[in-house]
C-alpha cells in the first residue's frame, strides 16, 4: 500500500469504524458517537475562505494530519506534518506531506524556525496558523494522533507484523531482519530508532508507516470487533480532531471516490546548516508551484 494512502485512511480511522458500525449494531454505533465526541476539539475558524466550507454541498476542503512525539512532562513535536486537499467534483484527493525540518515563519511567534517547532510553541492552532500561511491555503480540518499512544493500539489488537530491512538494536531490544512480530512497546521502539539508520528520519517515518499500516490492516478486520473498546478507548486518548461525527458521515458518503484516487506531491527542497542548526529549505517558486496546485484543486 502507497504509505500517503495509508495516511489517509490513518486520518479517517473513524470512518472505518463507522462502516464496522452498519455490520455490527446500536451499541458500537452508541460507543462510536461517545468516542467522536470526546476527542472533538474545534479551533478557530479559517480566514483564508470567502465564505464558510459546505461539507452537505460537497466543496473541496482539506485537512491537516499531525503525528506527534508527545511524551510525560512534555508539549511534543510535530513529527509528521501532512496536508489533505480533496475534491469530490474532480474525484481527486491530493496530498503533501511536508518535511518537519522545513524552514518557514512560525505564524503567532514572530519568528522563522523549524516548521514541527509550531506545534511546541503554540500546539494545534499555532500549527495550522503556520502551515496556512506557508501554503497559502485554508485548513478545515485536522487530526492530530500521539505516536506515543500507538502502542497501546498494537497491543489492543492483539500485536502486529513488520517486515524488518535493517538489523538494530534499541532501547535494549534486537530486532533482526525479516518478518517480525512486534507487541506494543516494541513497535513504538522499532518505529522511533534513527540514529543508527543510514537513511536517519526517511528510514525512520518507512518504520512509522510499517507500524500504522498493520494497525490498519488488522484493527478493520471484523475478528478485532472483540477488542474494539479498547481500540475505541486508545483512540480516546490518543487522537484529537475538529471532525464532528456528522462531518464523518457526510465525508464517507460523498468523498469517498475522491479519497481513493490520491495524488502524492512532493515538496521540493533541499537541506541546509544555518547557524549551525539543520533546516530544510524550499526555493520560493517551489514553494508557489505547490501552493498554487492545492489553491486550484479547493476551488480557490
Amino acid at each position: 500500500m502507497n504509505w500517503k494512502k495509508l495516511m489517509v485512511r490513518t486520518g479517517f480511522i473513524l470512518l472505518s469504524l463507522i462502516v464496522i458500525v452498519g455490520v455490527t449494531g446500536y451499541y458500537i454505533y452508541h460507543d462510536v458517537v461517545k468516542t467522536s465526541n470526546t476527542i472533538y476539539h474545534p479551533i478557530e475558524e479559517t480566514e483564508k475562505r470567502d465564505v464558510p466550507l459546505r461539507i452537505k454541498e460537497k466543496d473541496p476542503f482539506s485537512v491537516l494530519l499531525l503525528g506527534v512525539d508527545k511524551r510525560d512532562g512534555d508539549k511534543g513535536r510535530s513529527d509528521s506534518l501532512i496536508v489533505l486537499t480533496v475534491n469530490p467534483n474532480k474525484q481527486t484527493t491530493k496530498m503533501i506531506s511536508i518535511p518537519r525540518d522545513t524552514r518557514t515563519e512560525i505564524v503567532g511567534k514572530n519568528s522563522t524556525d523549524k516548521i514541527n517547532h509550531a506545534y511546541a510553541f503554540g500546539g494545534v492552532q499555532m500549527s495550522v496558523n503556520t502551515v496556512e500561511k506557508f501554503l497559502n491555503i485554508p485548513i478545515d480540518y485536522y487530526v492530530e494522533v500521539n505516536m506515543e499512544g500507538f502502542k497501546d493500539i498494537v497491543d489492543a489488537i492483539g500485536g502486529v507484523k513488520v517486515n524488518n530491512t535493517l538489523d538494530f538494536t534499541n532501547d535494549g531490544v534486537h530486532f533482526s531482519k525479516g518478518q517480525l512480530f512486534l507487541n506494543g512497546k516494541d513497535a513504538l521502539s522499532f518505529s522511533r530508532m534513527r540514529y543508527d539508520d543510514p537513511q536517519g528520519d526517511f528510514g525512520r517515518e518507512a518504520r512509522q508507516r510499517q507500524i500504522i499500516e498493520a494497525v490498519i490492516n488488522e484493527g478493520t478486520k471484523i475478528e478485532s470487533l472483540v477488542g474494539y473498546k479498547d481500540i475505541l478507548k486508545t483512540i480516546n486518548k490518543n487522537l484529537v480532531t475538529n471532525f464532528t461525527i456528522k462531518d464523518m458521515f457526510d465525508i464517507q458518503k460523498e468523498y469517498r471516490i475522491a479519497s481513493e484516487n490520491i495524488e502524492k506531491k512532493q515538496l521540493q527542497g533541499s537541506g541546509t546548516m544555518i547557524k549551525g542548526i539543520y533546516y530544510y529549505q524550499v526555493p520560493e517558486k517551489n514553494r508557489l508551484m505547490i501552493s498554487n496546485e492545492l489553491r486550484e484543486q479547493l476551488g480557490l
